[in-house]
């Protein structure tokens, strides 16, 4: 009988975002500048300010073209997966670099880059089509 073979792991560094219901985990290794979402190469994504909004980290960290990022996004919609993929990246960027400069810069431009934003839907309740809106009532 042969011996089971073991999983290759993933190497470098990872770190994981939240947006809403996206939930985005990036791989951040040393390599020639490459990012990829979801096995696709950041210059399809369409409308262009997309690209632009999930690159805003590559563009403030010097250490951006010396490293390889995978960011695999699920849930939410395109608006939510696209802050959680840029939130993971700047996570990445800064465990990668170690450098709190960088991470002061990322503070002081927009701390979502770092922080998740912890809220969620809330869950509806009975007697109404919403978690907050209720059934008209009529006096007459």
């Amino acid at each position: 009988m042969q011996g089971k073979k073991k999983k290759k792991r993933k190497t470098g560094i990872n770190s994981k975002a939240k947006k809403k219901m996206a939930v985005a985990r990036a791989t951040i290794k040393k390599g020639t500048g490459k990012i990829k979402i979801n096995n696709r190469g950041i210059s399809v994504f369409q409308p262009a300010y997309l690209k632009r909004f999930i690159g805003e980290p590559l563009e403030m960290a010097p250490a951006a073209k010396e490293v390889d990022i995978k960011v695999k996004v699920k849930g939410g919609g395109f608006m939510g997966q696209a802050a959680a993929a840029r939130s993971a990246i700047a996570k990445a960027l800064v465990q990668y670099s170690k450098d709190n400069k960088l991470r002061a810069a990322f503070l002081a431009y927009d701390r979502m880059l770092l922080v998740d934003d912890v809220r969620r839907v809330e869950s509806k309740k009975p007697l109404g089509t919403k978690a907050r809106k209720k059934k008209q009532k009529s006096k007459r």
